[in-house]
C-alpha cells in the first residue's frame, strides 16, 4: 500500500492538519462542480470522510445544478452517498470550504467569488485565481481526482469500505473511459487496490441502469441532427431537460468511424451548454473551448476533452430559431479552429449508409458473436 501513496499526498495532509490547528474552528463545506459527474461525487465522498474521521471536523459535502444522468444517480442510490445539494446550504454557516475536481471562479460551481476555498483538490490545469488559495492540490498527471482522494484516504489509514472502493472504481472507470483517454497517470493502481474491495454487483447496476425517456428523446435529436466537416462531427440538441446528456453524446458521436473530433451543444436554462471530445492526446480541447465560449461563458478541460457554457442573450432567450442558430455558430467556430472550413460543413444521414452485404450478416447456422 505505501506505493499508492504518493509524497506529496503525505505533504498535503500536514499542511492540512496544521491549517485546522491554526484556524478557529468550524463547519467545513465540501463542493463539487455543478451537475456533478462520478469523479466529483467520489471524491467529495472520501474527502469529507478524511476530514471528520482523521481531522474530526464537522463537515457538509454539496453540490449544485443536478445529478442527472442516470448512471450518476444510480450511483448515489446503490452506494448510498450523502451529498446535499447547495440551494440548501447556508454559506454563512460554514468557516472552511473546500473543492474537488473544480476550482474558484471558473463558472462551473456555486461557490461565492468573493470566499477563497481552505483547499482546492483537483486533476484539472491550474487557474490563476487558485493561486491564492492556501492549499491547492492539483495534478494534471492524474486521470481522476478521486484517485488523488483515494490516496487521502489511505494515507489517513482508514477503513476502506465498500461503498468508497465502488465509488472511486466507477469514478476512475468513468473519467478515463476505462483508460483509454490520455494517459491514466497513477491511477491504474489505485484501481486496481480499489478493485478488489469494491462491490461488483452494485458496480453492474450503476453501470447499466434504467434509462428515462427524454434520454431517448435527446439520442434521437443527436441522430437526427448530425453533420460534419472532415474529421469533425457535431450535434445541436437544442432545449435538453438535463445538461448531463451533452457530454454523453459527445461521448457516443466521438465513437463514429472516422471521425477524430466531436462537440455537442445543448441549450438549458438560458445556457448553450457544451462538449469537445477527440481522440487526439496531443490535442488541446480545453484551449478551444475556451475560446469557443469567451468571456461570458465558462469552460474548461483536459487535452481529450472539455466542456463549458455560453449564456443565450436577450433574443435567443425567447426565440428557438435564433438560439438554435446560435448552437451551429458554435460549430462553425470550432471547424475554423480547427483550421477547416465552416462552409463544407454537411449533414449526415445515417438513412443512407450502406447496409452489411449478406456475406457478411450473421445466418442462423452461424450466429453473430453479440448474441453470445
Amino acid at each position: 500500500m505505501p506505493s499508492l501513496i504518493s509524497e506529496q499526498t503525505h505533504e498535503v495532509l500536514r499542511k492540512l492538519e496544521e491549517r485546522i490547528a491554526q484556524q478557529p474552528p468550524g463547519r467545513w463545506l465540501v463542493l463539487t462542480h455543478d451537475n456533478p459527474d462520478p469523479d466529483s461525487l467520489a471524491s467529495a465522498t472520501l474527502l469529507a470522510k478524511v476530514l471528520r474521521r482523521r481531522f474530526k471536523q464537522r463537515v457538509t459535502a454539496a453540490y449544485g445544478g443536478i445529478v442527472g444522468r442516470a448512471e450518476n444517480q444510480a450511483m448515489m442510490r446503490h452506494l448510498n452517498l450523502k451529498l446535499s445539494r447547495v440551494r440548501h446550504i447556508r454559506f454563512e454557516n460554514y468557516r472552511h470550504f473546500a473543492l474537488v475536481d473544480c476550482q474558484a471562479q471558473t463558472g462551473n460551481n456555486r461557490l461565492p467569488p468573493e470566499i477563497v476555498p481552505d483547499l482546492v483538490l483537483d486533476h484539472h490545469p491550474k487557474r490563476k485565481q487558485t493561486s491564492d488559495v492556501p492549499l491547492a492540490d492539483i495534478r494534471t498527471e492524474y486521470g481522476a481526482t478521486a484517485s488523488i482522494a483515494a490516496e487521502y484516504l489511505l494515507a489517513s489509514e482508514l477503513q476502506v469500505s465498500r461503498r468508497n472502493a465502488t465509488a472511486v472504481v466507477y469514478a476512475i472507470r468513468s473519467e478515463t473511459l476505462d483508460f483509454s483517454r490520455e494517459s491514466p497517470g497513477p491511477d491504474r493502481q489505485i484501481y486496481e487496490y480499489f478493485l478488489s474491495r469494491a462491490d461488483k454487483r452494485a458496480l453492474g447496476k450503476i453501470r447499466n441502469p434504467r434509462l428515462p425517456q427524454h434520454y431517448f428523446a435527446s439520442l434521437a435529436t443527436a441522430l437526427g441532427s448530425l453533420s460534419t466537416v472532415d474529421s469533425l462531427i457535431l450535434s445541436h440538441l437544442g432545449p435538453v431537460q438535463q445538461p448531463d446528456i451533452v457530454p454523453e453524446l459527445a461521448d457516443l458521436m466521438l465513437r463514429l468511424e472516422g471521425k477524430t473530433w466531436s462537440l455537442c451543444t445543448g441549450v438549458h436554462e438560458e445556457r448553450i451548454y457544451l462538449s469537445i471530445r477527440t481522440t487526439n492526446p496531443r490535442a488541446d480541447a480545453s484551449k478551444h473551448m475556451r475560446r469557443l465560449v469567451g468571456r461570458k461563458g465558462k469552460g474548461g478541460g483536459h487535452n481529450m476533452l472539455a466542456g463549458g457554457w455560453t449564456p443565450l442573450n436577450e433574443a435567443q432567450k425567447t426565440d428557438a430559431q435564433k438560439s438554435a442558430k446560435a448552437e451551429r455558430e458554435i460549430g462553425r467556430r470550432l471547424a475554423k479552429l480547427l483550421r477547416k472550413n465552416p462552409d463544407r460543413i454537411a449533414p449526415i444521414s445515417l438513412t443512407t449508409l450502406v447496409p452489411a452485404s449478406p456475406e457478411t450478416s450473421p445466418t442462423p447456422q452461424q450466429p453473430a458473436a453479440a448474441s453470445k
